[in-house]
C-alpha cells in the first residue's frame, strides 16, 4: 500500500484502484479536539481538490478535499459517533472515505511521506 499526501494535509493510501482518504497527523494537531465529522455519501463523484468532507474541532471547521478524482465507495461509518478517532489515529482508524480512482496519474502530483515531512517542517 502506497500513501501520498497533499499540501492541504490530506493523505490517500492506495490499494489497487481504490484510495482510503483522511487528514494527516499534522492537520489533526492543528485542529485540536475534533468534535464533528461530516462524510460524503457513498456514490458521490469527487473532483481532485474539491470539497469532500467537513471536520469540526473546538477551534475551527475545515473542509477535507479529495486528493483525486473518483467516486466514493465507502465511508468510515464509526467516525460520526467517534470523531475523536481523527485525533487518536488520524492516519489509521480515523480515515474518512474510500474513493475509486478515475485517473491514477493524478497520484503523481502528490507527495510521498518524506516529501510531506519536509513540507510540514518548512511550515515552521
Amino acid at each position: 500500500m502506497t500513501t501520498k499526501f497533499t499540501s492541504d494535509h490530506e493523505w490517500i493510501a492506495i490499494s489497487g484502484t481504490t484510495g482510503r482518504v483522511g487528514i494527516s497527523d499534522y492537520a489533526q494537531a492543528q485542529l485540536g479536539d475534533v468534535v464533528f465529522v461530516e462524510l460524503p455519501p457513498v456514490g458521490k463523484s469527487l473532483t481532485k481538490g474539491g470539497e469532500a468532507a467537513v471536520v469540526e474541532s473546538v477551534k475551527a471547521a475545515s473542509e477535507v478535499y479529495s486528493p483525486v478524482t473518483g467516486t466514493v465507495t465507502a465511508v468510515n461509518e464509526g467516525l460520526p459517533d467517534q470523531p475523536d478517532l481523527v485525533n487518536t489515529d488520524a492516519q489509521g482508524g480515523g480515515w474518512f472515505f474510500e474513493v475509486e480512482l478515475a485517473d491514477a496519474a493524478e497520484l503523481d502530483g502528490l507527495m510521498d511521506e518524506a516529501a510531506y515531512a519536509a513540507f510540514v517542517a518548512s511550515l515552521g
